[in-house]
């Protein structure tokens, strides 16, 4: 018996009732979170003085990630000609939308004054780096709902200028977003040019992963086109090279900083090698993240599409945990040992996400959750007319 309807496509299998009762449940927690924060305001998250950037800011960099990724691999087919791609356009598209709406709900709600964001477009300054990442930012959105609409519209000729737009600001806001870290002198943890980079490479791969997920559920009840399958396999390819390109770049951060024996920097990767965080580290970011998925696309060859999806999975669990340890870990080093409220042990500021904290993340899935279902309802996702 069929519970609802969107746009006359109705919710009747088993599969989507899940969904549904999924989605609900995650935005369900995530209003609990908001009511909670709404009360107390920010002394309902876990953040303070010395660790001013907590779980919403990592899940903020992880969205806004995963949305440039999807853009990504959207100009694949607009911008680098590679045909494969153009039959997903719309599908990734709209999911890159989606995840970038998501980010700005979770920065959002982090911060104290959300309204002053208006202060980006009154009272600019060119030389802060967090009012390029902004301004871009809003570039980047535009052009990736401009392009969106275009797909709709069938007016596909104009579709690969709006995919460049994205593309271009999409890659720039990203490298722009990792200099907000790796400009601070003060955190050698950030400090440097690996993370401006490995952003973008990590951007792509969340992309991939996310692409590879979108289609396996769209043709998890009937049998994938040939073009789209071609697709997904190529999208595998580009996935492994990806997570080796990160395995490599990790590799070589571990021991260039063990090897400096930098202070601050050593100390931070310690906390990650043998300290308090290595369960994030050694099981979600490096295995999950990386090594699981590398070896499982490498021994087939991105041709299993079961095993892909389980690839593509454990990859965004363990970009997750890389996107919050990044954030973490470069903070729990005091800057002031003495008065930073440093454990006396492990010399070390601590950092528990609280139980809003969490609420808002979750309901940051679900929001993603719900959007997308919405969309795959209201629009036809499907249809991509040949290029003009």
């Amino acid at each position: 018996m069929n519970f609802l309807t969107i746009n006359g496509k109705m919710i009747n299998s088993r599969g989507d009732r899940i969904w549904v009762i999924t989605t609900g449940l995650f935005c369900l927690i995530g209003l609990i979170g908001l009511t909670n924060f709404l009360i107390q305001g920010h002394d309902a998250y876990n953040v303070h003085r010395q660790v001013p950037w907590g779980l919403l800011i990592s899940t903020y960099i992880f969205f806004g990630l995963s949305s440039t990724g999807l853009c990504l691999v959207a100009s694949l087919s607009r911008v680098f000609g590679l045909e494969p791609f153009e039959v997903i356009g719309k599908r990734v598209i709209v999911m890159a939308i989606i995840t970038l709406v998501a980010a700005f709900v979770v920065i959002g709600l982090e911060l104290g004054q959300p309204l002053r964001m208006i202060y980006n477009i009154i009272s600019p300054n060119l030389a802060a780096p967090l009012w390029w990442m902004g301004t871009l930012y809003g570039l980047y959105l535009t052009a990736i709902v401009v392009a969106f609409i275009l797909m709709t519209k069938g007016l596909h000729r104009y579709v690969g200028y709006a995919i460049l737009v994205g593309f271009v600001s999409g890659i720039v806001k990203h490298s722009t977003l990792g200099s907000v870290f790796g400009l601070l002198d003060a955190r050698l943890w950030w400090q440097g040019p690996f993370i401006p980079i490995s952003t973008i490479v990590a951007a792509a791969a969340g992309g991939c992963a996310i692409v590879i997920l979108l289609l396996a559920h769209r043709y998890y009840r009937e049998k994938m086109p040939r073009d789209v399958d071609q697709a997904v396999r190529t999208t595998g390819r580009i996935f492994t090279i990806l997570l080796g390109i990160l395995l490599f770049a990790e590799f070589w951060k571990v021991m260039t900083t063990i090897y400096g024996g930098i202070p601050g920097k050593h100390d931070a990767m310690m906390i990650l090698l043998n300290g308090p965080m290595a369960l994030h580290y050694w099981f979600f970011a490096v295995f999950l993240g990386l090594l699981l998925p590398f070896i499982l696309l490498l021994a087939t060859g991105g041709k299993r599409l079961e095993i892909s999806v389980v690839a593509a999975i454990s990859s965004l669990i363990g970009l997750f945990f890389m996107r919050y340890n990044m954030v973490v870990v470069g903070q729990l080093v005091p800057l002031r040992p003495d008065v930073d409220r440093a454990h006396p042990i492990t010399g070390l500021v601590s950092y528990n996400p609280s139980a809003t904290e969490f609420a808002i993340v979750i309901g940051g899935f679900g929001l993603c959750l719900a959007l997308y279902f919405v969309a795959s309802r209201v629009f036809n996702l499907d249809a991509e007319a040949a290029r003009h």
